[in-house]
């Protein structure tokens, strides 16, 4: 597979980062966009202030795929305490009973959506040990769902109250913190020094290629060599432009290659001689 230029890689490529507590996700991303000397930069999914963790950010290009990434579930481990003592066991029988599978959940009034009631999915919810009134517990949830309501929530069922402490997220979607691209702020610094001083091994290291993260996420087709110029100015797939044919659902989303080059990602439609429309088009980089 041919190398990519470090310009083809910061046009179009994702950054695991390490987020520390402190920075809004704002901040970490316009931090990476100065340094870089980027034109744009954008946050897969906000994590608030005093939350760590993983916290994906899209270069230049890639910024137009955050809507392909946002929903995803997340994973966070965390410290809540309760307000007045209880058994471990009580409050676990009762997250098990009330606080797993699909919930109603409204958001905060500290958040940046409208404040209606919405349904989301918990999909573990484990309470792992207790200090006094220190619980550590770790849970994965549908994108979307506020952690620190959660416990609120789960300290008025109870009857005693409980916050959050402390919260770390260690997955979003298929980026984790177990990544060996997953890098913190210091080390990002230091690769992105090194890159303005002209050696860019580092920061080859920790940058992922966009079209390798949408291929964990889509299913990929691939195309024949005589349709890419048409599908480059956003022409519909036809079937007869592809290599390889296999039963999918209407209105999933794709990956679309020609060998080893990324076209774009595009919605299944099924009619007659129509395979499916385009919903990002990838152009070349010049």
């Amino acid at each position: 597979m041919k190398q990519k230029t470090i310009k083809e890689l910061l046009e179009f490529s994702i950054l695991n980062l390490d987020k520390p507590c402190g920075p809004t996700s704002f901040n970490v991303s316009d931090f990476v966009r100065e340094k870089l000397n980027l034109k744009k930069t954008s946050h897969f999914g906000t994590l608030d202030p005093k939350v760590t963790g993983v916290l994906p950010v899209a270069l230049n290009r890639a910024c137009k795929l955050t809507s392909f990434f946002l929903g995803h579930d997340k994973e966070y481990v965390g410290i809540m305490r309760i307000h007045e003592d209880r058994e471990i066991k009580e409050i676990q029988e009762l997250i098990n009973k009330k606080f797993l599978g699909k919930i109603k959940q409204t958001p905060p009034v500290k958040s940046s959506v409208k404040r209606k009631e919405r349904e989301r999915e918990i999909k573990n919810f484990e309470l792992i040990e207790k200090n006094n009134k220190d619980i550590l517990f770790k849970c994965k949830v549908q994108g979307g769902t506020y952690i620190r309501k959660l416990i609120y929530d789960l300290g008025e069922e109870i009857g005693i109250g409980a916050h959050m402490l402390e919260l770390r997220r260690i997955r979003a979607g298929i980026f984790s913190e177990t990544d060996k691209e997953f890098v913190n702020l210091y080390d990002f610094e230091r690769a992105a020094d090194e890159h303005n001083g002209e050696n860019d091994k580092l920061l080859r290291n920790i940058l992922i290629p966009a079209e390798e993260a949408l291929r964990k996420v889509y299913p990929c087709f691939e195309i024949k060599d005589e349709a890419v110029k048409r599908l480059l100015t956003g022409k519909l797939i036809q079937n007869s432009d592809l290599k390889n044919k296999t039963n999918i659902k209407e209105n999933e989303l794709i990956c679309v290659f020609n060998k080893e080059q990324f076209i774009g990602i595009y919605q299944i439609i099924k009619d007659r001689e129509i395979f499916a429309k385009p919903k990002f088009v990838m152009q070349p980089i010049r």
